[in-house]
């Protein structure tokens, strides 16, 4: 079969190398939807769309695969049609979001936005802060980011406990947490959001966790219970750093702002330069073994 149509949100040129014998449109759903969408077989969404691509997957009626550029995929699933191969953006991101990890982890630890805001008030504030080093780090969630995180951790000196959804050899089971929580001095979430992991973080986890723990999450806001970190950090028994939210963007009057020992950041785990380069390549490859008939990467099944 040859010219299959194929939606990218940037030009082909940027794949390097696109496979022969398919047939390119340079498309953004939010801004037009050519009479073509009807022709589409491989669609690779614009990176945070929204909802305008759910909008036009309906659309889609000889649509075969969607690549999308995000790790996560629970705001597109649901929109997918049956029959079509959901494929997510397993590799484009553990780089920058294991950077980003990374820094919150350290930025929190070691007081940096209230240096920040002392030198915005030309004040001198020296202090004595924790260091990662020696720190119990429990990683929940441990895919390809977790791993990645994993890697730019150890460095630290530190002990890192892995957990994911089954366990396997050397890492636990989420069955396992209670177990494992009073001993993490830092506590990083990267799972995916499902029905399984939606308020996994709850007062129970929360309250099992030792005082002065870190809580970091780069997974999706609706993993944490907002009202039970709340009242944790309400009592500076705990300390958050955060990249997801729910909602988002945090309204302006939400507590979330002025909650004492809590850094935001405006999800953007992603956002770097990292990442356009690592989309290009897994596109390009996709596109090859679609072309090929070979099966795909990163084919999303069941909960996840």
């Amino acid at each position: 079969m040859t010219d299959r149509l194929v939606w990218l949100p940037f030009e082909p040129d940027l794949l390097d190398d696109p496979p022969a014998g398919l047939r390119y449109e340079v498309v953004d759903p939010t801004e037009h939807v050519p009479d073509s969408v009807g022709q589409v077989r491989f669609y690779v969404p614009p990176y945070q769309v929204g909802s305008a691509v759910a909008d036009v997957l309906p659309q889609m009626t000889g649509l075969e695969v969607v690549q999308t550029l995000t790790a996560g995929v629970d705001n597109l699933r649901p929109h997918v049609p049956d029959g079509v191969t959901l494929c997510n953006g397993r590799g484009i991101h553990d780089t920058s979001t294991a950077e980003l990890a990374l820094t919150l982890v350290l930025s929190s630890l070691r007081g940096i936005p209230s240096w920040v805001r002392a030198q915005d008030r030309h004040q001198w504030r020296p202090g004595w802060r924790p260091a990662l080093a020696d720190k119990r780090v429990l990683l929940v969630g441990y895919g390809a980011i977790g791993a990645a995180i994993e890697r730019r951790l150890l460095p630290f000196e530190v002990e890192v406990t892995r957990v994911a959804r089954t366990a396997r050899d050397g890492v636990h089971a989420f069955t396992e947490l209670p177990e494992l929580l009073p001993s993490a001095d830092v506590v990083v979430l990267v799972v995916p959001l499902t029905e399984e992991t939606r308020g996994l973080v709850d007062a129970a986890f929360l309250a099992a966790l030792p005082d002065g723990a870190l809580l970091v999450n780069v997974a999706r806001g609706a993993v944490v219970d907002n009202d039970a970190l709340l009242a944790e950090l309400d009592t500076g028994r705990l300390r958050a750093a955060v990249d997801v939210v729910d909602p988002e963007p945090v309204p302006e009057d939400h507590p979330f702002w002025d909650a004492p020992g809590l850094l935001i950041s405006p999800h953007v785990g992603g956002a770097s330069s990292a990442m356009w380069p690592r989309a290009h390549r897994l596109v390009r490859d996709q596109l090859h073994r679609y072309a090929a008939g070979e099966d795909l990467w990163n084919v999303m099944s069941g909960d996840y």
